[in-house]
């Protein structure tokens, strides 16, 4: 069948497959370990060390770190050690001094039932949870309450809130000093009277409905020279060290618990849990400080907060080219507004970068399907004779100027693209709750009008209709004609963002193709004129 397509035919065929590739295998196989420089692949390995500087001991092999049911404390009146409220959010610290519960009070990241976002899970690993390497004192230290000086307190801007706990155990007093700031961040400093040997917990995300399926939750460690390890979850392995840490955070799509500002010798740990989910703690030390952020992985506040924090937003293998994307992307709201029209300007801008190839590219096609009926009568002729055949053929390319494979660079180049600016729109929470026209309220979610995804199909319909082809199996032009079809209800489940790129990109190129099928128009009648002169 591949040898009776024309080269548009396969070229279409190519731009299919490597879109089913890119997102197909992305859902099937989700990046795990990706360098956020170089984009170089780290292979996980059980109980492996990996620094950025020397090599570091082991933790205790026989440290148990699955949820124990007297950890599995409700966030209830009766577990709150103090309750905290911010502006943006509010906070729980529970009797065994961690954080129990952070729920944003902005409706925008309300979930699909309009309830606030809860930050932390209800069920694993909880954040600054402190387990002991000593069996018996970590069992005492469950349970013993943590005691502090106040209950409740208010956060302002400029204003954070100081909240210091204590616990008593028979052998060790444990001080943890918490500050916390109105943007979501903290500091926090503890302290032992003896030098026992601890770990802190970093707590693991929330497990949410509806998430698109291409997006990667677990967990991550920023490190060294620039390099990202990316555990998902499900995919844990075994034991990992880290020294040299910037920072690692627990991630879902648009949420992270982030710890940040250690050492470059402290240890960090990741493990895995039961259900094969990655595990993060930090060996911490008598005398131990650093700092922390829960909340939406927001490019501005994550900058102003502290610029290494930008690189908690990741976007997979395609981090190289996604992340400029997102900066432009940032620009152009910062412009405009409004996300979906800078979607729009963002669209606009990639079409001029790649307008000189795709108008070469749809010129080529243009000439391909003029030499369509020449090229057939040349392979009915010579068809006994295939290298005669393919000389004649290449000879009338030659002579009408028409490259066969002129239109597939344009198209294949667009596939990466696209797939950059997927990733960006599918990790960006700024696009939740923003709004565009009308009845577009939330560019992270479907459109519910299924609008945008029936405009698009019917610009690539039309896109299709004029772009020039040379079709020789019926069948195989009606498959292809089918393929808007195909794709709206592919789109369907897409975030609005993303339809509206791709949308508006088919706008964009009905508008370059019309141009070009009149200015080839005008050329052929050019040359008619020409040769007619010529004739006399």
């Amino acid at each position: 069948m591949l040898n009776n397509m024309s080269a548009n035919q396969r070229l279409i065929l190519a731009v299919v497959l490597s879109f089913v590739f890119f997102v197909g295998y992305t859902a099937i196989f989700p990046p795990a370990k990706t360098s956020a420089e170089n984009n170089s692949t780290v292979k996980a390995k059980s109980s492996v060390t990996k620094t950025g500087t020397s090599s570091v001991a082991m933790p205790d092999a026989t440290l148990n770190h699955d949820v124990a049911a007297d950890e599995q404390i409700a966030a209830t009146d009766a577990s709150a050690l103090v309750k905290l409220e911010a502006p943006k959010f509010s906070m729980t610290i529970d009797t065994l001094g961690r954080i129990s519960s952070k729920i944003l009070k902005d409706a925008k990241y309300n979930n699909k039932e309009n309830i606030h976002s809860q930050m932390v899970a209800q069920v694993g690993t909880k954040p600054l949870h402190i387990r002991f390497a000593d069996k018996a004192m970590d069992t005492e230290s469950l349970k013993t309450p943590y005691t502090t000086s106040i209950r409740e307190a208010s956060i302002e801007e400029g204003h954070p809130a100081v909240v210091t706990m204590q616990q008593k155990l028979s052998n060790e007093t444990v001080t943890k000093t918490m500050t916390i700031y109105a943007d979501g961040h903290y500091d926090i400093h503890i302290t032992l009277s003896h030098d026992s040997r601890y770990f802190v917990y970093l707590g693991q995300h929330v497990k949410r409905k509806g998430q698109m399926m291409m997006a990667v939750h677990g967990a991550m460690v920023y490190y060294g020279d620039g390099m990202t390890e990316i555990i998902a979850d499900e995919d844990a392995e075994g034991r990992q060290n880290f020294t040299d840490v910037h920072l690692t955070s627990s991630f879902d799509q648009y949420f992270a618990s982030i710890i940040y500002g250690l050492t470059p010798d402290t240890t960090v740990v990741v493990d895995r849990d039961r259900e094969s989910d990655p595990i993060v703690y930090i060996d911490g030390s008598k005398d131990f400080s650093f700092n922390g952020y829960i909340g939406p992985k927001e490019y501005k506040v994550l900058k102003k907060i502290d610029p290494v924090l930008t690189n908690a937003i990741e976007y997979g293998w395609f981090t190289f080219a996604s992340a400029p994307l997102f900066k432009v992307l940032s620009w152009l709201h910062g412009f405009f507004g409004n996300w979906g029209w800078a979607i729009i300007a963002l669209t606009l801008i990639i079409r001029m970068i790649l307008f000189p190839l795709t108008y070469k590219g749809m010129l080529s096609m243009q000439k391909m399907k003029d030499v369509a009926p020449r090229i057939k009568e040349v392979q009915a002729k010579h068809k006994k004779d295939p290298q005669r055949m393919n000389a004649a053929v290449m000879a009338i390319y030659k002579e009408e100027g028409a490259n066969p494979l002129g239109g597939c660079l344009p198209m294949l180049l667009q596939i990466p693209v696209f797939y950059a600016i997927y990733r960006v729109l599918l990790n960006s929470v700024e696009l939740q709750g923003a709004e565009w026209i009308l009845w577009v309220n939330d560019l992270s979610r479907m459109d519910p009008y299924y609008i945008l995804p029936i405009l698009m199909g019917a610009t690539m319909f039309y896109q299709q209709h004029i772009t020039p082809n040379n079709f020789t199996d019926p069948m195989q032009e009606k498959i292809f004609k089918y393929l808007p079809v195909i794709f709206t209800f592919f789109f369907i489940t897409f975030p609005s963002g993303l339809v509206l790129y791709w949308f508006v990109n088919n706008i964009f190129s009905i508008l370059q193709q019309m141009v070009v099928n009149k200015q080839f128009t005008a050329m052929k009648a050019l040359k008619a004129a020409a040769s007619k002169s010529e004739g006399k």
